[in-house]
């Protein structure tokens, strides 16, 4: 089937609904399926279309410009065109960029009355990204840090359940990119980007970021703890923190979506007498900007939901 030659509607964005967002009641490639080239999966730190749907119709409105200081293959930006705002994304690695415009210009084929572009560049530039004309524009950032450089992936054996499993579509590119950074320097990368969303945003813009603890040889990285403190260290106030579900629920039951290396690292740490759980819900830590005065100035957007039921 070519790209593009089935447009699947995706489960309606539901009404602001406090803290936990039911994101995951559609599995991750159904959501994406004929809205994002076949391409666009070989990227490992794909953003869930329905939690960046969510964000955006929560706190813009039509018209409003959004912006991705890290888009990937352009998730943000593709969802934001599909809800008629404009958006703008910027993305590190020449691969990924140019699949990210692919998928802007297969969003635009599809009828999304938004409008998109890409940037590449690194993000902790951001303000010398955006084209000046944007800054002070912007009503809503959108991203998200990467989770070191190796993530889950797929999994792929060389024949029908024949051999040993390997790893695909699991790293990042060259070792510049933040992602090979250890946590300090992460830390300390993220804290410009966001200095640099701050700079661009409207007055009451707001910024979120999705995050979760990853492991790092064993050991915890607190990501959601250092989103926050990039976030106080750029000049923006803590305004909502709220669980973005990855997982469904079915009869007031977690329907869990963990893919295969997950439940097998869980598994392996469970026997060697380890007790972890498996993640079913992305943090996301919403900011605010703040007025001259030290005063908090965004809030919701009070958007009524869109007709239609869920799916």
């Amino acid at each position: 089937m070519a790209d593009g030659a089935h447009q699947p509607t995706p489960a309606p964005v539901p009404a602001p609904q406090g803290s936990v967002f039911l994101t995951g009641q559609v599995c991750s490639r159904d959501q994406r399926r004929g809205r994002y080239t076949k391409e666009s999966i070989a990227h490992p730190g794909k953003m869930l279309p329905s939690i960046a749907r969510y964000l955006i119709h929560t706190y813009t409105r039509p018209g409003d410009w959004v912006c991705d200081p890290m888009a990937g293959i352009a998730t943000t930006i593709v969802e934001a065109m599909h809800l008629g705002r404009h958006g703008i994304g910027v993305e590190y690695e020449t691969r990924w960029a140019a699949l990210a415009a692919d998928n802007l210009r297969l969003a635009t084929s599809q009828g999304a009355t938004g409008t998109g572009q890409i940037v590449r560049g690194d993000a902790r530039h951001l303000p010398a990204l955006v084209p000046p004309e944007l800054h002070g524009r912007i009503a809503l950032v959108i991203t998200s840090p990467p989770y070191g450089p190796s993530t889950h992936g797929h999994a792929r054996t060389p024949g029908p359940r024949r051999g040993k499993v390997r790893k695909i579509n699991h790293q990042y590119g060259g070792t510049d990119n933040l992602a090979y950074q250890d946590p300090d320097h992460l830390a300390a990368g993220f804290t410009q980007i966001l200095t640099g969303a701050a700079a661009i945003l409207r007055p009451g813009g707001i910024v979120a970021v999705t995050a979760r603890p990853y492991r790092r040889h064993g050991e915890l990285v607190d990501i959601p703890g250092m989103v926050v403190a990039a976030g106080i260290a750029a000049g923006l106030r803590p305004h909502e923190e709220c669980g973005a579900l990855i997982a469904g629920i079915r009869s007031g039951r977690l329907v869990p979506r963990a893919s295969f290396f997950q439940q097998k690292n869980i598994r392996d740490a469970i026997a060697a007498g380890d007790p972890q759980w498996l993640l079913q819900h992305e943090d996301v830590l919403v900011f605010a900007t703040v007025d001259p005065a030290g005063r908090m100035v965004g809030t919701r957007a009070p958007v009524p939901p869109p007709a239609g039921g869920g799916r």
